[in-house]
């Protein structure tokens, strides 16, 4: 053996066995590991465990762009004493959602008076709290909070006032009429506004949107280049959207390129000045973003926006009157260049509500879909919710193929929204029976009237062809987030329903949602990054077979989605559901809506596998849960800070085990919200409207696309 070789050799078993620790590697490796500590941990632990380490957890890079919202262990002792450590560092800072914070701790922000771009939506932020922190602040830049009952402007010292003049960016959560902070903002460039007033107030007393005098010194948005507006249900907040838009008639800022406004519900309040808006968007060429209720647009003024232009993100839900020009927009040169197109929303668009006017022409044509495909490559989010496709051996267009073949073509998809009915192949229609015939006169009497939401049908769902599926799996293998619902579903969930019902269809019109069943789920195995799923109101998913499979491939699935699956008068996926928990060790957040649910100490045993588990929701019209298993599993998941069960039993029985959840973890998780209440009470609806709007986020998963359109921003 040559000296050199067996030197090499001798300082390789020197290096092997000589201990190398976390400290040995370089900086640079440190702090890309350090990103991922909570910012309170890295500076009240990790900083004290060497010098090495407090040096590198008072990097600049660590310490510029902080974000609080995810330390729900941390109690208001800890936050005082992080905040007065970043005072000297942190320039962006974010505490969105830390509803459980103290107002003496809000107040410690004023130390950091280098914040440039500051959230404190959720946060506890009176009008005085506001006016002392803004006064420190002078270097503020972004601001986002919430206007809640009892804000008075003028309460806001001359300090604050200037402060607020010099914004350039201010996003506003409005849960009582008022402009706000708007007034004081003559330098906005973006104003991001979030409608959540109620048409009652808890005394049931109407509430009017009849601004003060001092209120109404609106600027005339001069700056402005982004404008964003998203509205919870309730006639309240159109008619203050429309005040907040009065300037518009006006006059529309000529560097406006983004307009987002999204309104529930099937009849938007008219704005007559959306055609003159759309005009001035058109006539600049630089439009980036555009979302106009369906009231609000027309051919011509739709073609007038887009034309000259290269949007990123379109949003046309529910307008089908326009699908025509919204086609030959994006396909036929309608818009500057179809590429750049980046998000999608064409929730309802070519759909006409009720069946009984429904023609074959009503449903998405998966030519059209591979049209766009071809001309807006670079789609990453698509939402095609509410609209029908039917794949039937019938006379088509020459080369037209299954829809998920079409959408396959979307490459660069990361998450989509789909109908239910737009996987099944058709293959097994004749096996899909429901019960159109019509009883002799003799028989009617004998009759028994159908129960609402139980519909009636058969289904062979495990020799169902999942050919065009195949196809979509695999032309999308970037898929993140996948969004499978039913036509007619409608979650129980009180705060959106009279929307919801007003704006889909009845429960069981369409049958080829039936044929969509544990072969499909099976099937989407294969996105195997998927990080968000939904699934809601599938009648064809009788054993959930499927399910446990696609759990066992997606090993990363962060956020799960299940509702109303299978048969409603029964729960037969059960087995199913408890090997998928099982499966799920990434698992963040559950929302689980079923009419017969079980919790009981298998359920949670099963449950208590997905150690990670954050936010928990179950919804259930005739569910039990065990309250000893409950607490048992409160013990074993010690990150969850949500939980909400809306189930049957009784007040006294729901009010116990909240009380006992909150006694024993609220001290160790100050962040905890406990949320048990009976769903058929007559409260609920005010217990709904007390939860933090943060959380409530989380519990309706997905009532937002049933309702109105994802926030495209």
């Amino acid at each position: 053996v040559s000296p050199c070789l067996s030197q090499a050799a001798d300082d390789t078993d020197t290096m092997s066995s000589a201990p190398v620790g976390i400290s040995d590697l370089s900086d640079e490796i440190l702090l890309c590991i350090l990103r991922h500590v909570p910012v309170c941990d890295l500076l009240m632990n990790v900083a004290r465990v060497c010098n090495k380490f407090h040096t590198l957890c008072h990097d600049k890079t660590l310490l510029s762009n902080v974000n609080l919202s995810e330390d729900y262990l941390a109690n208001n002792q800890l936050f005082r004493k992080t905040l007065k450590q970043l005072a000297n560092h942190v320039q962006s800072l974010s505490l969105n959602g830390c509803y459980w914070l103290a107002g003496c701790t809000v107040d410690v922000l004023a130390c950091c008076r280098g914040v440039t771009h500051l959230d404190v939506t959720g946060c506890r932020l009176s009008s005085l709290r506001l006016s002392r922190l803004l006064s420190s602040l002078s270097l503020l830049r972004s601001l986002a909070f919430d206007v809640k009952i009892g804000f008075n402007l003028t309460a806001l010292s001359s300090e604050a006032v200037d402060t607020l003049s010099r914004l350039s960016e201010l996003r506003q959560t409005l849960m009582t009429p008022s402009y706000g902070v708007v007034p004081c903002c003559a330098q906005l460039r973006k104003l991001m506004l979030q409608f959540d007033i109620s048409d009652v107030t808890k005394e049931g007393v109407g509430v009017s949107c009849q601004l003060m005098v001092s209120q109404s010194s609106v600027p005339h948005y001069q700056q402005l280049e982004e404008f964003t507006a998203r509205l919870a249900p309730g006639e309240a907040n159109q008619t203050l959207l429309l005040l907040y838009l009065a300037v518009f008639s006006v006059h529309v800022p000529k560097h406006l390129r983004v307009f987002l406004v999204s309104i529930p519900g099937p009849n938007p309040v008219r704005w007559p000045a959306a055609a003159s808006l759309a005009q001035s968007l058109g006539q600049r060429g630089d439009l980036e973003a555009l979302q106009l209720p369906r009231t609000w647009l027309d051919f011509v003024s739709l073609s007038t926006a887009l034309e000259g232009n290269s949007p990123k993100r379109l949003s046309f839900s529910r307008c089908p009157a326009i699908w025509p020009q919204v086609l030959q927009s994006l396909t036929e040169g309608g818009v500057k260049d179809a590429a750049q197109l980046s998000s999608l929303n064409l929730s309802g668009i070519n759909q006409v509500l009720y069946s009984d006017t429904r023609s074959a022409e009503d449903h998405l044509a998966s030519w059209t879909v591979s049209r766009l495909a071809e001309c807006c490559y670079n789609v990453k989010h698509l939402n095609l919710m509410h609209t029908h496709y039917h794949h039937q051996n019938t006379t088509r267009q020459e080369g037209e193929s299954h829809l998920c073949a079409s959408l396959a073509k979307f490459r660069r998809l990361r998450s989509l929204t789909l109908p239910a009915c737009a996987l099944s192949d058709g293959v097994n229609a004749p096996q899909i029976s429901v019960n159109r015939t019509s009883p002799s006169a003799l028989l009617l009497g004998l009759k028994r009237t159908p129960r609402m939401g139980l519909p009636n049908y058969k289904t062979d769902s495990d020799s169902a062809s999942t050919a065009g599926l195949t196809q979509l799996v695999a032309g999308c293998l970037r898929l993140e987030s996948l969004e499978l619902i039913g036509p007619g579903f409608v979650s129980v969930l009180p705060r959106l329903e009279p929307c919801g019902r007003a704006s889909v269809e009845p429960r069981g019109m369409c049958a080829w949602a039936h044929g969509v069943g544990d072969p499909h789920l099976a099937t989407l195995a294969g996105l195997t990054r998927l990080r968000c799923l939904t699934l809601a109101g599938l009648p064809g998913v009788q054993k959930g077979t499927g399910l446990t499979q696609l759990a066992k491939q997606c090993k990363d699935l962060r956020v799960l989605s299940l509702a109303n699956l299978g048969s409603l008068k029964m729960m037969d996926y059960t087995s199913a559901l408890l090997d998928t928990l099982k499966q799920c060790t990434q698992l963040q957040e559950l929302r689980l809506e079923q009419p017969y649910l079980n919790a009981n100490a298998l359920f949670f045993e099963a449950l208590s596998c997905c150690s990670r588990l954050r936010r928990l929701c179950l919804i259930s019209r005739g569910g039990t849960f065990d309250p000893a298993a409950m607490e048992t599993f409160m013990v074993r998941c010690g990150n969850v800070i949500m939980c909400h069960m809306f189930m049957g039993g009784t007040l006294v029985a729901c009010r116990t085990l909240q009380k006992a959840l909150l006694d024993r973890f609220s001290e160790a998780r100050p962040a905890l919200s406990v949320v048990i209440y009976p769903l058929q009470h007559e409260d609920l609806p005010s217990v709904i409207r007390s939860i933090p709007l943060t959380l409530l986020d989380q519990l309706t998963l997905f009532q937002s696309h049933v309702a109105q359109p994802p926030r495209l921003s």
